[in-house]
């Protein structure tokens, strides 16, 4: 029996292209894809942020939890479900490359690392919460044909970076 995320996906590759949609989940995903399957709203996606408590309470990607690496394993295995799709992100590429490792050798079947992690988030006006963040609100936010323009300009973004 299909889970839901995978009827999900059988819906959007169903769906005419009037209209853009979030693209799948991707073991190596852009801060670009994880913005636009939350501005979406879809369902069951976790993001984790493995860097250090005071960096964590400064500044981080509006509803991340923070696991901290020595505890990561433990953390994840007692509150999260091995099916659970997983957004997960460091202090550098290589910390969040470790911390997809750690989670998947686990047992962890969904696990994205995203690259560029809070800098590439930051970068294309992704929401950020923290005692440091001082992000003023996008035009996006308040207007549906800046929402749209903006979508597009992240788009093209994301295709210069491939």
């Amino acid at each position: 029996m299909p889970n839901i995320s995978e009827n999900i996906s059988d819906i959007k590759k169903n769906l005419p292209k009037v209209t853009p949609t979030p693209s799948d989940f991707h073991q190596q995903a852009t801060a670009h894809e994880l913005k636009s399957r939350l501005n979406w709203g879809e369902p069951a996606l976790t993001i984790l942020d493995v860097r250090d408590p005071e960096t964590f309470r400064k500044c981080r990607i509006v509803g991340a939890m923070q696991f901290p690496m020595d505890e990561l394993e433990s953390r994840a295995k007692s509150s999260l479900e091995l099916n659970r799709e997983i957004y997960i992100y460091g202090g550098s590429d290589e910390e969040t490359a470790s911390a997809a490792n750690v989670l998947r050798e686990a047992g962890f079947q969904k696990v994205a690392q995203l690259l560029g992690g809070i800098d590439a988030w930051r970068e294309i006006y992704g929401a950020l919460e923290g005692s440091a963040t001082d992000q003023p609100p996008s035009a996006g936010e308040f207007n549906v044909v800046a929402r749209m323009q903006q979508f597009s300009d992240e788009k093209a973004k994301e295709n210069r970076m491939k």
